[in-house]
């Protein structure tokens, strides 16, 4: 990864790579509240619960970019970040199977090949991690997407090391933000990050996070409480929940909102062997 570069890019290499990126604007439809995103320089946030279909959701948008043009896929590379240590390698290759119609063993190799995987344990580590991660971005034309799942893994731990210290308790999470507002501008990437429920909503605490318009469509109960650095970076917030409603055919919903533009959309999913169905 190191020896990708013998010397300095110019700035004929930087605009080649930079136009390598391969468009995500049919990643999935469904998902988005406008036509013709993602873009590049999205920064797309999954919040919710635990179980309310975050991590099947990156799943499934995985599985669509790794898989090849031919089988219905973006073909594109995909670096996947595991905060958590919940990244279920099987379920991937099952998902694949299923969207394969005659798969081989061979072409799940292919596709998982199109796949880069780290796992991180503390907000140093994935700190770390990620500013190594850019000769990487740079070597590789065709990786676009960086998926991080999750990016709240580590809150509390960090507020207990940072004592009372609001500075001291966000200082790792701010720094991650920062870099990964840097990856995303410098190397016209797309970021996915989930981030689960912590706190509960209290009166206006989503002003400003959330579009003015028709704000009680969401039914959401969002509060925010990650680092100021993360919420105004992100362009889009997908709120994930489970439907109560016991005769839906559809077990979980996705209120997706583009923050800039104002726009809301609200979708029902499923979840199958197969993977997310609309």
């Amino acid at each position: 990864m190191g020896d990708a570069f013998g010397g300095a890019e110019s700035g004929t290499q930087l605009h080649a790579r930079l136009e390598g990126r391969s468009s995500l604007k049919n990643l999935e439809p469904c998902l988005f509240a406008e036509e013709g995103s993602p873009v590049h320089g999205d920064v797309i946030e999954f919040h919710g619960p635990e179980g309310t279909g975050k991590t099947e959701m990156l799943y499934h948008l995985l599985a669509r970019c790794i898989l090849a043009k031919a089988q219905g896929g973006l073909e594109v590379e995909v670096m996947f970040v595991d905060t958590d240590y919940h990244f279920d390698m099987l379920r991937l290759v099952t998902i694949l199977e299923n969207r394969l119609a005659q798969g081989t063993e061979e072409m799940i190799k292919q596709c998982l090949g199109r796949l880069f995987l780290v796992s991180c344990s503390s907000s140093t580590q994935l700190l770390l991690t990620l500013y190594s991660l850019e000769n990487l971005f740079c070597a590789h034309p065709s990786l676009c997407v960086l998926i991080l799942d999750s990016l709240s893994a580590f809150y509390w731990i960090d507020r207990s090391n940072g004592g009372e210290s609001l500075t001291l308790q966000e200082m790792n999470l701010k720094k991650c933000a920062s870099f990964l507002e840097k990856l995303v501008t410098q190397h016209h990437l797309i970021l996915f990050a989930t981030t689960q429920t912590l706190m509960q909503k209290s009166a206006n605490s989503a002003e400003g996070f959330l579009p003015s318009k028709l704000p009680h469509e969401t039914d959401t109960d969002y509060r925010p409480y990650l680092c100021k650095s993360w919420q105004q970076m992100v362009t889009h917030r997908m709120f994930f929940s489970k439907q109560c409603n016991s005769g839906s055919s559809k077990g979980f919903t996705v209120v997706s909102c583009h923050l800039k533009r104002n726009q809301i959309v609200k979708r029902s999913f499923s979840v199958a062997e197969c993977g997310v169905q609309f």
